[in-house]
Order: structure tokens, then sequence, then C-alpha cells
């Protein structure tokens, strides 16, 4: 692949680490939203957002993107920097790649003639980042437990990406799997995997004897009423995107412990997550013959 010039806009440390990993590969980064963070780098940060786009071929942002359809997630950055701004500055030949792009943000950016790409829908990207999701979501289960996940009886809500992959992991370390689903597909490959499977209309009579579960369907499945019929001592794990798959207020008033863990990738696995993000970049650009 020929060297090439990037932006990079805001996020997380996923995305310094991917800014360094593509600068290893001989390109040339421009960084920018990042000067609150503290984080050891070698690259030196862009301080003009204009001069950060202007004479780049890819600009990257942030995953998610954005978290109110106006503004870039900078959580980094000491101002805000909006989205139609960024648009506005950038060229028609510029490729602009985040992640979890809305409509609203795709119909934004055909307005500016500016080509987006949703890093979270290429599939390769999509699977490779369930991977430290789960394990992080492991990790999550064995700090809040008095007792090991071997032999602990385990829900998982959804049979996705997330969903095999969590269910993959956690029968390799011995505890007892059971995994939720509506598709009657979805329950064949479960008991082809060795999974004990739940159709959604049994679900209420698995609830109360789980000692974890975790979700990853990002609708209410978890409602007021299932949730009375969970062991107070079960521990919640919500692994999906915003809304979530919980009744939260519920839950607490039920003294039911539930842990909302969002972006596990970059807190758990930061260079492992931005590897899986540049080759997934690298894919895109070669696919595009940009």
């Amino acid at each position: 692949m020929d060297r090439m010039k990037y932006t990079v806009i805001g996020g997380d440390l996923r995305n310094v680490k991917l800014a360094e990993a593509i600068v290893s590969d001989g390109n040339q980064v421009n960084l920018f939203g990042f000067e609150k963070a503290g984080f050891e780098t070698t690259l030196d940060e862009i301080e003009d957002l204009d001069a950060a786009i202007d004479d780049s071929q890819i600009v990257i942002g942030p995953l998610p993107c954005t978290n109110d359809n106006e503004v870039l997630n900078t959580p980094f950055h000491k101002n805000k920097i909006y989205i139609n701004e960024v648009f506005r500055k950038m060229k028609k030949n510029q490729l602009f790649i985040a992640g979890r792009i809305s409509d609203r943000i795709t119909q934004m950016a055909k307005a500016y003639n500016v080509y987006t790409i949703d890093l979270l829908e290429r599939e390769e990207m999509a699977v490779l980042n369930c991977i430290p999701t789960a394990e992080g979501a492991i990790q999550i289960a064995m700090e809040e437990l008095p007792v090991t996940l071997n032999g602990s009886k385990i829900l998982i809500l959804g049979y996705g990406r997330l969903g095999k992959v969590l269910t993959r992991m956690l029968s390799g370390i011995g505890a007892e799997v059971w995994a939720e689903a509506r598709k009657f597909s979805d329950l064949a490959w479960m008991k082809a995997n060795g999974i004990n499977a739940v159709h959604i209309n049994d679900l209420d009579d698995y609830l109360g004897r789980m000692d974890v579960i975790y979700n990853t369907i990002p609708s209410r499945i978890l409602n007021s009423d299932r949730l009375e019929k969970l062991g107070r001592e079960c521990l919640v794990i919500d692994l999906a995107s915003k809304p979530g798959g919980v009744d939260f207020d519920r839950a607490k008033l039920l003294g039911i412990k539930v842990i909302w863990a969002l972006s596990l990738p970059g807190k758990v696995a930061p260079v492992t997550a931005a590897n899986y993000m540049k080759q997934t970049i690298y894919n895109i650009i070669e696919e595009l013959g940009v």
C-alpha cells in the first residue's frame, strides 16, 4: 500500500494507538483533539483543526462518532468540535471514517459531499472487536463475584457476534452457559456448539437461576417484571450500546447490581483494538482504491 496522510480527530486511547500504528507503517498522521488526555505518545498534536484536516486523504473520527449527533466524541479536547464544521472543512476527495455513524450524520455528510464509512459496520471489525469486549466483560465478572466463573450459571442475552464469542470464552473456562435468542436458527447453532439454548418466550423461566447475566441487546429486555425474577445476588453486566437493555432505575430499587460496560475494547485492550481498526481501515482503502 502506498504511503498516505491521515488525520485522527478525537476519541479515546484507541485512536491515539491507531495513529501511532499508522505512523509505524511509514504514513503521516495529523493528531488533533487529545491535549487533555495525558496519554504517552510519540506523536505531536496539531493545534489547528484546519491544518489537521487540510492535506489529509483520510480523516478518522472517534468510536462512537458522536453522542448527540452534533459534536464529535472528544472527551480529551478542551472545546467542542462540531461535526458539520469538520465536514465543511473537508474536500470532496477526502474520506471520513468513524464508528457508529448515525443516519443523521450520514445525511449531514451528504449535504457537504463527504463520503463516510462506518468502521463498526464492517464485518471484520465488528467480529474482531468482540474479542476484547468479551475479555473485558469476563474480567468485570471475575472482579465482582466472590466465586469463580468456573461452575457459575451464566446467561447471555442475544446470540449475535458478541454473544457467540462470549459463550465460547465462558464455556472454555468451565462456566455453565445459557444463551437466549429469538431465531430458531440461532437456537440450533447454540445446540451445535454445546450451549444451553433459551428461546425468548421461555426466558422468564431461567432468570432466577443465574449467577451472572450478560446483555448484548440494545433494547430493554430486562424490564421491571423480569428484574423481579432475578436473585438479589445476581450480577448483571450490560454490554449493549445506548440505550442499553436494562431498566437501571428499577434494578437499583431492587438492590440488583448492574454494570453498564461501554467501550470495553478501548479500556481493556486499546493497542489490540487499534490494530483491528488499522487493518480494517487498510482493507477499506484497498477496496476503494484510494
